[in-house]
C-alpha cells in the first residue's frame, strides 16, 4: 500500500478492499496473502506508534471484516531493517531486514 509516497507503487488505502476483492473474484492464479507497507522512514518513534503501521492494520482488519477473511489468513508484511522491531510490537507478520544482514546496498545511476 502506498500511503504518501508519490514515487512508489501502491494502492491507496481507500482502494485497498476493492483491490483486494477484484484479487479474490477475478485473478484465480493470484492468492492474497496479505498487505505490504514501508512506514515512513526515520519515524521518531517518541512521537507514538508509526502512523503507516496504524493505518496498514486498520486496512487488514476492514478488508477482513468485509470480505469475510480470517485476520490470521491475512498477513501484513510492514517493518525494515530500522524498524523491524516496532513492526512486529504493531503485528507485522513479515519484515525486511536485507540491510542488517547484507548491507546497505549502493545506490543506483
Amino acid at each position: 500500500m502506498n500511503f504518501r509516497r508519490f514515487a512508489k507503487n501502491g494502492t491507496p488505502p481507500s482502494n485497498v478492499v476493492q483491490l483486494s476483492r477484484f484479487v479474490l473474484e477475478n485473478c484465480p492464479n493470484l492468492h492474497l496473502h496479505g498487505l505490504m507497507t514501508i512506514g515512513l522512514f526515520g519515524y521518531d518513534l517518541s512521537n507514538g506508534p508509526n502512523p503507516d503501521f496504524i493505518l496498514l492494520k486498520q486496512c487488514r482488519d476492514k478488508v477482513c471484516k468485509e470480505l469475510n477473511i480470517e485476520t490470521k489468513d491475512l498477513e501484513l508484511s510492514m517493518g525494515m531493517s530500522d524498524d523491524f522491531e516496532h513492526a512486529i510490537e504493531m503485528g507485522s507478520t513479515n519484515v525486511r531486514v536485507g540491510s542488517s544482514i547484507f548491507g546497505v546496498r549502493e545506490k543506483k545511476t
